[in-house]
């Protein structure tokens, strides 16, 4: 008996096990909180939105820095999704008031002349209004065109539920004349610039482009279900093109989707895994044409993304580069303090929860070349396949990812205050919630993240089997993944980096640089995805306290293969 191995084995069960119990924990505590506290921000009656008319969402009960005692159409939207889906499925049956409350609000909202326009002038893609339903005429970021599509889609969900048990007049004669209005504008917008969903940039944005199109395919089948027949066509057109010009956000070195078209940061943005957990369907398997959360693309997107908050954040700091972190909208972020936001950490644990849903749903798991890095991080010796439920090998990667996802609830949990108040934010440097407090999108991405995990996916949209022509292509560039494995001996507190000089290993930044896994310690190691036959420069770098120390000359140097997976074995000069 090898006693040496088994006990850190051991420890890392404990470890798991410990984590698993306290999410469990967190979980029963907050979801009532978290209920509540969505609840509290909605209409007249809510005990924290004095002020608002019945049916409006506040974002937040906060008058000052920030004041958010608005409401957003996208928020709005989010929360209600987050409400039908409750209602809808049988989690809460008392929920019925409340939804016509919010269509009967959201149709006011739509009628009201605002600075975007007037209903047929544009007025639609206004982001936000005062709470008595009256137009704000600030300067703001305009338009915003997630909107229509969101509100469509949560009064979609509850429309079909209503057709499937007996109400179709209610549906025809008051839901479709409004979801109709959203659907039009999108129809015809969706191709214009938008501000994205942080309301910063204005340009062509992820997050909007993949609900735009979700809104439309479930809106043509809604038209077809209710006779509304003229527009099927229309809707099913424009649903085409969005679904094609959506495969021309992926960035395939390292592999992520770029969140904004215009803006001049990185891309790497919580914009896009927003958009994966809310096209979720669960009928459409791990699709990587519509970025369900268990395809190759979404999951190497989701690695990219984490990973380019691990340096960032003060509380980050020592934690390894395979275990769960704080994340935010985007690394370059300065709004507020540039801190890591609730929803954005529970919306990683989200997709991972989604994936794993699916993947016991089919009995399987596949990994490619493109998401080979992100399950290399849970098993160094994977290899591109399709792995049964029958498998050890299946069985070690879901408990591992798993118990990542549990991670990054247990890290938003970590800085949940006493009482389980969730705000905007937490710091960065200390994790205290900062930013506007009681946040209703916060709250009800817990909800949301709550059900993922306990194994309940929303309702299916139709996303199974939707393809592009070729035309559509991402990228003519060829990639492969690459593993780099460095041999060294390092002393409390060092980290080893990669850097390089390719954008994908950072162009030789030191501050941006790779963190690789000691998970097999004394070596390190860390995949990449890079451009194929490319020549490619790279080292490695100790850092210590903030000291970094670079490995010797000359440069480490090869040519990327034209296919299949390169591993690098190197020992610190």
């Amino acid at each position: 008996m090898q006693w040496r191995s088994l006990v850190p084995a051991l420890g890392i069960c404990a470890a798991v096990f410990a984590q698993s119990s306290s999410v469990d924990s967190y979980i029963n505590t907050e979801s009532p909180i978290a209920k509540a506290g969505v609840l509290a921000n909605i209409g007249a009656n809510g005990v924290k939105s004095s002020g608002a008319y019945p049916g409006v969402v506040i974002a937040s009960p906060s008058t000052t820095n920030p004041n958010y005692l608005y409401t957003w159409v996208r928020d709005s939207s989010l929360v209600f999704k987050t409400l039908v889906d409750q209602y809808t499925s049988g989690q809460d049956a008392s929920l019925h008031s409340l939804i016509d409350d919010f269509v009967s609000a959201e149709a006011n909202i739509q009628q009201v002349t605002n600075p975007s326009g007037t209903i047929s002038t544009g007025g639609l893609g206004e982001p936000k209004f005062y709470i008595n339903e009256t137009a704000f005429t600030g300067s703001w970021g305009r338009p915003q065109r997630d909107g229509p599509a969101l509100r469509s889609t949560a009064m979609i969900t509850y429309a079909n539920w209503l057709m499937a048990n007996g109400n179709a007049s209610y549906v025809t004669d008051s839901l479709w004349p409004i979801i109709k209005l959203d659907l039009d504008y999108v129809m015809n917008n969706w191709n214009e610039t938008t501000f994205d969903l942080w309301e910063e940039l204005d340009s062509s944005s992820f997050f909007t482009s993949a609900v735009q199109h979700r809104a439309l395919r479930q809106g043509s089948a809604l038209a077809s279900a209710t006779g509304q027949t003229s527009v099927v066509s229309g809707y099913n057109a424009q649903a085409d093109s969005i679904l094609c010009f959506l495969q021309s956000y992926w960035n395939p070195s390292p592999g992520y989707m770029t969140a904004n078209t215009g803006g001049g940061r990185s891309g790497k943005d919580s914009n896009t895994v927003l958009a994966s957990i809310h096209t979720f369907d669960v009928n459409a398997g791990c699709d990587a044409v519509t970025f369900q959360p268990c395809s190759d693309v979404a999951l190497s997107n989701l690695k990219v993304y984490v990973d380019s908050f691990r340096e960032i954040y003060n509380i980050n700091t020592g934690i390894p580069a395979d275990d769960a972190v704080a994340t935010g909208r985007y690394p370059e972020d300065v709004y507020q303090g540039g801190n890591p936001w609730y929803l954005t950490t529970f919306a990683v644990a989200e997709q991972l929860y989604d994936a794993l849903i699916v993947w016991n749903n089919e009995g399987s798991l596949t990994v490619t070349d493109v998401s080979f890095p992100f399950f290399q991080q849970f098993n160094q010796s994977i290899t591109p396949g399709t792995y049964s439920s029958s498998t050890s090998t299946y069985s070690t990667l879901t408990a591992a990812i798993k118990n990542f996802a549990d991670g990054f609830v247990a890290m938003a949990a970590k800085y949940t205050p006493t009482g389980g108040g969730l705000a905007e934010q937490y710091s960065r440097s200390d994790g205290t919630p900062t930013s506007a407090v009681d946040l209703t999108w916060s709250y009800a991405s817990a909800l949301t993240v709550f059900n993922a995990r306990a194994g309940k996916a929303p309702a299916s949209w139709g996303a199974a089997a939707l393809s592009v022509s070729s035309a559509c292509s991402t990228s003519e560039a060829a990639t492969v993944p690459v593993v780099f494995n460095v041999n060294v001996t390092t002393t409390l507190g060092q980290n080893i980096y990669l850097t390089g000089s390719v954008g994908a290993l950072t162009d030789w930044s030191t501050t941006d640089a790779i963190l690789m896994s000691s998970a097999d310690y004394p070596i390190w190691s860390t995949a990449v995805t890079l451009l194929a036959n490319t020549d490619i420069q790279y080292k490695y770098i100790i850092v210590d306290n903030g000291d970094v120390t670079w490995e010797s000359d000359p440069n480490n140097e090869f040519t990327t293969a034209t296919s299949g997976i390169t591993t690098r074995n190197d020992v610190w000069r």
